[in-house]
């Protein structure tokens, strides 16, 4: 990986520059409203989305804030959610658009934006490790960027295909600062702001089929992630020039809700379709384990430069990773200092998060039976560790445990929807506007 050269950006500023060179050209733009609907013809095509009403009670009856949702049409509708989108997630599923496909798998990435001490700021600096404080077994790694005005951006990606159900990702990126190496940069400096959020890292072999009638999957969304450089940015970018490219070439001609068949022929013949094929055993090998992987991808990537006549395959959904707790041992993690390492609260506070208490909760339990009945029972209550957020906590009630959901802490990672073993808890728009507010990440 040369990072050489490249520029250091504050992504949050990079979107906020796109968005004003959108509206010049004419691109209306709606914040605050999230698309929360699909819409369909009669034919099972694609005809826009719907954004979510606002100023909905709890129990989904108007309130005195009312505002309906709009309906956007479209002849072609490019869906750009991110990681997990939730309305990716419904059109993958409808079309069958992962058949023959391995399954996807992610990664959680929980980052916070620190002011360090100007002595030991290094503009452009770049600094990647792997491995350490996970255990050899478990694939995760770390990247650390020194930006403008004393500012750096710390994060750790843990793979969520780990087994151990009492691993805590949050936990393992709070210890991470606590390293020899790592914790000189910002003592003595202040923490700024926290965020978390699901990458898709299955790469080439996990893509989904990209289009269907009347649309498209476009940046993480679909998946396209190069995993080995923890960058999805500017696939993300390539891959809606491309859909818009084919789009545009047929607007003029009267179809609608037709396939865009051209958008997909176009990324395999790009630069982003060959990038993404050299990287595409880099994840496969890391979840080998440490060592075997790092050597394997060493192979892979600087003698065969991603040109073996080999691909490997993911052969499990994340979800389907998780043992038994009775397998492991709790792990014991330090408790926070405030000033290096903190809670999850205190961080989630920081993410200038805020959701309406008296909307209808975007974390929904096909079963309310299963968090304690299988969940607590066989994975020893797995939603309490591997939410960033302290969304899901066990408390008791009448002597008898029960699954608390503190929604208004969601910061929208998405982990829950990708982790959780029995694939109860679905993920839904909340009311627009909500969520975490990350300026400069």
């Amino acid at each position: 990986m040369n990072n050489h050269g490249n520029y250091i950006v504050s992504l949050g500023n990079v979107t906020r520059w796109l968005a004003q060179q959108a509206e010049a050209l004419g691109v209306e733009i709606f914040p605050g409203f999230a698309a929360a609907e699909i819409l369909y013809d009669d034919q099972c095509a694609i005809v826009g989305v719907a954004t979510g009403n606002l100023g909905v009670d709890r129990d989904g009856q108007p309130t005195s804030e009312f505002q309906l949702g709009m309906a956007l049409r479209a002849k072609y509708t490019l869906f750009a959610e991110g990681a997990r989108g939730h309305l990716g997630k419904q059109l993958i599923a409808g079309y069958k658009l992962d058949q023959g496909r391995d399954p996807q798998t992610y990664g959680i990435g929980i980052k916070e934006l620190w002011e360090i001490d100007p002595a030991k700021h290094q503009p452009g600096l770049v600094i990647h490790t792997a491995g350490w404080p996970l255990d050899a077994d478990t694939y995760g790694g770390s990247f650390l960027y020194h930006l403008e005005n004393n500012q750096v951006v710390v994060g750790y990606v843990v793979g969520l295909a780990y087994q151990n159900p009492y691993l805590s990702p949050f936990e393992e990126f709070q210890r991470y600062k606590t390293h020899p190496s790592i914790r000189g940069f910002f003592e003595g400096g202040k923490r700024i702001s926290y965020g978390a959020r699901a990458i898709t890292a299955g790469g080439l072999q996990s893509l989904p089929k990209l289009t269907f009638p009347g649309g498209a999957l476009i940046g993480c969304d679909a998946g396209f992630l190069n995993a080995s450089r923890i960058k999805g940015s500017h696939a993300a970018i390539k891959s809606g020039m491309l859909a818009a490219e084919a789009a545009f070439d047929v607007l003029g001609t009267g179809r609608a809700q037709d396939e865009l068949s051209t958008y997909a022929s176009a990324f395999e013949k790009s630069w982003l379709h060959e990038e993404l094929h050299v990287a595409r055993n880099f994840k496969p090998w890391m979840s080998k384990g440490l060592y075997l992987g790092t050597l394997m991808v060493g192979i892979d990537q600087v003698l065969l430069r991603g040109k073996a006549p080999w691909t490997l395959h993911h052969t499990h959904a994340d979800h389907e990773c998780l043992r038994p707790a009775s397998e492991f041992q709790p792990i014991a993690y330090p408790k926070p200092d405030g000033t290096l390492t903190f809670d999850r609260l205190s961080s989630v506070f920081i993410s200038n998060t805020n959701h309406n208490e008296h909307q209808p909760a975007h974390l929904t339990l096909k079963n309310p039976d299963v968090p304690v009945g299988v969940n607590l029972a066989r994975y020893a209550g797995p939603e309490s560790r591997y939410c960033p957020a302290g969304v899901y906590e066990f408390v008791e009630d009448s002597g008898k445990p029960r699954l608390q959901i503190n929604a208004q802490n969601c910061v929208h990672c998405k982990t829950c929807d990708i982790k959780d073993p029995t694939q109860n808890i679905v993920w839904v728009t909340p009311e627009g506007g909500g969520g975490p507010n990350y300026p400069n990440m």
